[in-house]
């Protein structure tokens, strides 16, 4: 488990994800409407939100898939979504489907330009109903490793996904970048790495509320690739997994009117770098795994500050308070392809000499937007490559152009982010 240890902290799941860099700032004294919007370029755009039937809670990271096709979308944290479909589609049906939930397919025809709310009904089965094939959880989870090259994509992919990382203070947005990233996903069969290129990206940052701390993401969006951990099983389900975790079934749910078996995980007490506690979501007729959510044990803060910070500075004590991370895969065909990514993390920076503490939350995520298989997959230059090392927020430009993303599909971003984003460009024209 030490060897699974230094490769999440090298590769994967810490980051290269972020570090803490002394930074100077610059100092100066109910629903959402669901419509159609038309475009002559050939494309329509398709706004919403989706709800729980009963209760009308919105349902966050809930996917919308255009069927016959491999475009989709997530909705954001509010339930809402924003799905943009080419003309040629525009006679295809869209499923909206969220684990735990019974899918619902509609007809593009269906969204209009009054107030379109979906509704999703829970779904709910004793796990003692359904017949299981394997009797115990731990050989359950081995069989998903067993066929992973058979449940997953064994052909050369080039992927487009949206990207976003968000900060904020407290609960302040203080910075937000976003991208659209090209990714030549290898096949499952082999071991060598998925190849990233930014194709656009933009960003918008309160300097003055990051006072003179940045938190930065150091190569984020590798981080949501190297999260697809049935390409990199070494990053969560290696052979330690099941020496040093306790696995137990749970109750049994449903995504896509499919069964899923689902199973807790959890470190055994004598194991000191069992690090990781969460839920792995299993289809029952593939055995392919469909979720995994888990979360950091920060209950051993030095070994939890050693796992994240790369760089701070020297008067500021900087810990770790919330590490939780969420990788989604949807079927096409015969096989499950990586859909949708997520990390989130909070920190409390206690400065030497300040009776205050500074709180920051970062979110970052992705989400696969359109997808096509290739035979003779090109080879992007190395100088052309998004490196690991690579600070998106650094490299991009501003918010300026409203039509930037032009016909890809993003995640919708939260209201609070709209006012973020029009508070801080109102600031810099300030400046």
């Amino acid at each position: 488990m030490r060897n699974l240890t230094k490769t999440l902290l090298k590769r994967s799941l810490t980051t290269s994800v972020l570090c803490f860099i002394f930074f100077i700032a610059i100092h100066n004294n109910g629903y959402a409407t669901s419509k159609i919007v038309n475009d002559t370029i050939g494309f329509n755009s398709y706004k919403g939100i989706i709800v729980e039937a009963n209760s009308k809670k919105p349902l966050e990271f809930a996917s919308l898939n255009v069927n016959g096709t491999n475009i989709s979308t997530v909705s954001n944290s509010k339930g809402e979504f924003l799905l943009k479909v080419p003309k040629k589609f525009q006679q295809n049906s869209v499923t909206v489907s969220f684990l735990g939930y019974t899918s619902k397919v509609l007809s593009l025809s269906e969204f209009n330009d009054t107030t379109t709310i979906i509704q999703l009904e829970t779904y709910i089965e004793e796990l003692s109903e359904i017949s299981i094939a394997v009797k115990d959880a731990p050989t359950l989870v081995k069989e998903v490793l067993k066929r992973r090259t058979e449940n997953y994509s064994k052909d050369h992919l080039v992927m487009t996904a949206f990207y976003r990382e968000a900060i904020k203070k407290r609960k302040t947005y203080v910075s937000l970048s976003e991208a659209i990233i090209e990714i030549n996903k290898q096949p499952y069969t082999n071991d060598r790495n998925d190849v990233l290129q930014l194709y656009k990206s933009r960003k918008s940052t309160d300097y003055n509320k990051l006072d003179t701390v940045a938190l930065k993401h150091r190569g984020g969006a590798h981080s949501m690739v190297r999260l697809d951990v049935m390409k990199n099983p070494e990053l969560l389900l290696t052979e330690d997994v099941f020496q040093n975790y306790k696995f137990k079934f749970e109750n049994s749910t449903k995504i896509d009117n499919r069964v899923i078996y689902v199973v807790n995980f959890k470190p055994n007490q004598s194991v000191e770098d069992a690090l990781f506690y969460g839920k792995l979501y299993i289809d029952a007729q593939s055995l392919a795994l469909v979720s995994a959510k888990f979360e950091l044990d920060l209950s051993d803060i030095d070994k939890a500050k050693q796992f994240f910070i790369l760089k701070k500075p020297a008067r500021a004590d900087v810990t770790p308070i919330l590490a939780k991370y969420q990788v989604d895969y949807r079927k096409k065909g015969n096989k499950w392809y990586h859909n949708y990514s997520r990390i989130e993390l909070g920190f409390k920076i206690n400065w030497e000499k300040k009776w205050f503490n500074s709180i920051y939350y970062s979110t970052t995520e992705m989400a696969i937007t359109d997808w096509h298989k290739v035979t003779d997959p090109k080879n992007i230059k190395q100088r052309d490559r998004l490196k690991s090392s690579v600070i998106l927020s650094d490299e991009a430009s501003g918010f300026s152009d409203p039509e930037f993303w032009g016909e890809y599909n993003l995640i919708e971003p939260e209201k609070p982010i709209h006012s973020a984003i029009k508070k801080i460009q109102k600031q810099l024209k300030k400046i």
